[in-house]
């Protein structure tokens, strides 16, 4: 049986310079504040290693219990434009599914284009393309309002 394998881009113009969105997608203490989708769920860095050939473990979920491991690998850090990494999403010993992402930023006057790709493969059937492109939206939905709002400096 072959794992289901989906795709999608989202595409978003956020207000901020190039090398600052840059720095709010790779830095680790950022990534904690905005990559949960919401206030509910918690992102918690446990390792992190940001070069090529770098890898970074963190833990999401509810805040009283977050469950699911992410173990993501750095493939390629281009600095400010782009980036290539695959994460593996576990919980409970039973991995349910591997993406690989990539981060295009093109600066667009005093803001930034951010395009991410993702491939999806799930070992749990055809919910983990709705489930990894609902986390993405909703996370880049958060990013972009605390930016706006200059909670992330």
């Amino acid at each position: 049986m072959t794992a289901p394998i989906a795709t999608f881009r989202l595409t978003r113009t956020i207000a901020a310079a190039q090398d600052r969105l840059w720095h709010l997608l790779t830095d680790a203490k950022s990534r904690e504040l905005w990559g949960g989708p919401s206030d509910d769920v918690v992102l918690v860095l446990e390792t992190t290693d940001l070069r090529e050939g770098g890898q970074e473990r963190h833990r999401c979920g509810p805040a009283d219990n977050p469950e699911f491991t992410v173990d993501t690998h750095w493939y390629h850090i281009e600095s400010p434009t782009r980036a290539c990494f695959s994460e593996t999403v576990t919980a409970g010993g039973q991995r349910f599914g591997v993406s690989l992402v990539t981060y295009v930023l093109e600066a667009d006057g005093p803001a930034t284009t951010l395009t991410v790709d993702v491939a999806v493969a799930s070992m749990t059937g055809d919910d983990m393309q709705d489930d990894f492109q609902s986390g993405w939206t909703s996370s880049l939905a958060r990013l972009d309002q605390l930016i706006s709002t200059g909670t992330l400096a």
